[in-house]
């Protein structure tokens, strides 16, 4: 049984994962977030499976803590200070010699998204980008088995439907369902050499447009 540390673990693409690791892996997982009274019935109902702590993404004496006896660390970390979250979650892995990482990023950190809708996305995220884009830079720059994951703008439709570009190539479509990305992480984690240090964009076929068609 492998054991999993989901940082950010209230997000979106976080609750689904953790679904979908009890409900199709043997996988036992450990919930960061800021305020673990938010998942206290998830863990409750899967309480073999499942532990919360309480803690912020920067604090590396409670990552470090959380860190032990885990396999691989999935990162769904959000916010103005997101390189500094990743400078922690690198010392902590260090510290405990953790050397697996999945990282949720945003697509367009690498000015990697063409013609109109590389615009549009520059001109509507704006410094998300340059944060996220600093974050990955630390990320890639460690000695750390790190995928970090790039996807295209997000749905919550009920389906798991995507593509891979990989770093240097193109982005491709516009849109992709957060469940998609969910699985991707499940995936990785069942199989660790898979996607091992590439940062993959992640959209769903055939969406490509001047914008996500629902925005």
């Amino acid at each position: 049984m492998s054991k999993v540390l989901i940082l950010g673990a209230n997000g979106k693409i976080a609750h689904l994962a953790e679904h979908i690791f009890v409900d199709t892996t043997d996988t036992s997982l450990k919930l960061y977030l800021r305020d673990a009274k938010r998942l206290e019935d998830f863990v409750n109902s899967h309480d073999k499976l499942t532990e919360a702590i309480e803690g912020d993404a920067t604090d590396v004496q409670n990552l470090i803590r959380s860190m032990k006896d885990v396999d691989l660390v999935y990162a769904n970390l959000a916010g103005a200070n997101i390189t500094a979250q990743a400078k922690a979650v690198i010392e902590a892995m260090h510290a405990e010699s953790k050397t697996r990482l999945v990282w949720i990023s945003t697509l367009g950190i690498y000015d990697e998204v063409p013609g109109k809708f590389g615009e549009w996305n520059k001109k509507t995220l704006g410094d998300y980008i340059a944060n996220y884009a600093a974050a990955a830079k630390v990320i890639e720059n460690s000695d750390l088995d790190y995928t970090i994951i790039r996807p295209a703008w997000l749905t919550d439709k009920p389906e798991v439907d995507y593509e891979i570009t990989q770093k240097g190539e193109d982005f491709k479509g516009t849109e992709v369902s957060r469940r998609s990305i969910a699985q991707i992480v499940v995936d990785i984690s069942q199989d660790p050499d898979k996607f091992k240090r590439e940062s993959i964009g992640v959209n769903k076929p055939n969406t490509d447009g001047d914008k996500p068609a629902w925005y």
